[in-house]
């Protein structure tokens, strides 16, 4: 049988760091801290310097998971109006979590994501930074590809 991970190429990596450029969302998968069962949550999103940075309130499940396991993924990429869904790009991100300093990212993320002017400064928001280990890049039907943290670099 054909392996059907194509070899990793220049066009791949432009379209995994075009999917990171502008996304703005992303689909959270974290372990639930009390069942140990994946659990998913949609969240805010944004690639900089070279790593996905959410804010998240405390109050929800998947903060809580990620302080109990900071192992996650995030799925990036969304279709568009015409077409299958499935022929549209978009990639998984295998990524370990870790809590930042919001406010030196403040500006970075008010400029891509500006009505959370609104929640930002809220006690109970904080900033979580995902490095990503490995991506796997699904560009449409065909195109699967294996991503390493270097070739995501912007």
């Amino acid at each position: 049988m054909t392996d059907p991970i194509n070899p990793t190429d220049d066009s791949a990596r432009a379209l995994a760091q075009d999917l990171l450029r502008t996304a703005r969302f992303a689909a959270l998968a974290v372990t639930h801290p009390e069942t140990q069962t994946p659990y998913v949550a949609r969240v805010a999103m944004l690639w900089h310097d070279g790593a996905l940075l959410t804010l998240i309130s405390t109050l929800s499940l998947h903060t809580k998971a990620l302080a109990a396991n900071p192992a996650c993924a995030a799925l990036i990429g969304e279709p568009d109006d015409k077409g299958d869904p499935l022929t549209h790009p978009r990639m998984t991100l295998m990524c370990t979590a870790h809590e930042v300093n919001k406010s030196t990212r403040r500006q970075a993320w008010l400029a891509a994501i500006p009505k959370a002017q609104l929640y930002y400064d809220f006690s109970d928001f904080k900033m979580y930074q995902l490095s990503v280990s490995e991506a796997h890049l699904n560009g449409g039907f065909g195109k699967a590809f294996n991503l390493s943290a270097d070739d995501l670099t912007v």
